[in-house]
């Protein structure tokens, strides 16, 4: 839910002040006290209601159902992407790490993704992989082959660039959410939104599979002397 930003011209005694709920964004609840009433106020977003669809024939629903499937498997990862390289960038700033000690840790944080996440990658589809790359872009906002250029180095990034070719992907290729990944950005407004699961289900009759993330990939193991 998202807090009024109304600011109540009236003057609360400190009681009521103290008597404030917080709402699930962490912040406070306004409210108007009308004689001996307490009236909470706040604003609740719209709920979307989908209706349960049949499934519709025809190659361009089948790659639309196939988009769909496919971001549920791939959109957590590149919102993990975000986070993890939100953590690097803090880690490496507030210990002042130099540059051995910096790519010291970056392995290790690529050696526990690839622990952590072998498995998943192994099964993932060349078309989940492909729009996970896209999805990547769209969260950091830097393509996965700068990503691993600014994290490992330039012979890292060449030489997965061109894995990704022979499986007909690119990882400098941008989200383009006004064309051709328009659809994908509508799933991405529903994720955020918290109405994928049920589109999902209207489309599937099933709710998605989720996708369990580890959290500590990212952990520096630097001893403070």
């Amino acid at each position: 839910m998202l807090v009024l930003a109304t600011i109540l011209a009236v003057t609360l005694p400190a009681a009521e002040a103290a008597a404030q709920t917080q709402s699930q964004k962490g912040g406070y609840m306004e409210y108007i006290v009308e004689g001996k009433d307490t009236i909470f106020v706040d604003m609740i977003r719209a709920a979307k209601i989908f209706e349960k669809q049949k499934r519709k024939k025809g190659r361009e629903w089948r790659k639309y159902y196939r988009l769909v499937y496919n971001f549920n498997k791939a959109y957590p990862f590149a919102l993990e992407a975000k986070r993890l390289t939100a953590q690097v960038d803090s880690t490496v700033d507030a210990e002042n790490m130099k540059f051995l000690k910096k790519e010291r840790y970056i392995k290790t944080v690529q050696d526990n993704l690839f622990k952590a996440y072998e498995n998943t990658a192994r099964n993932m589809s060349i078309s989940q992989g492909a729009l996970m790359m896209k999805l990547i872009d769209r969260e950091c906002g830097i393509t996965p082959y700068e990503l691993i250029k600014d994290y490992r180095n330039g012979f890292a990034a060449g030489f997965w660039q061109g894995v990704a070719k022979m499986f007909g992907t690119d990882m400098k290729k941008h989200y383009d959410p006004k064309g051709e990944d328009a659809a994908t950005e509508e799933l991405v407004k529903f994720w955020e939104d918290g109405d994928f699961d049920s589109f999902y289900y209207s489309i599937f009759w099933e709710y998605p599979e989720k996708v369990v993330l580890k959290r500590d990939v990212a952990a520096s193991k630097t001893k403070k002397k």
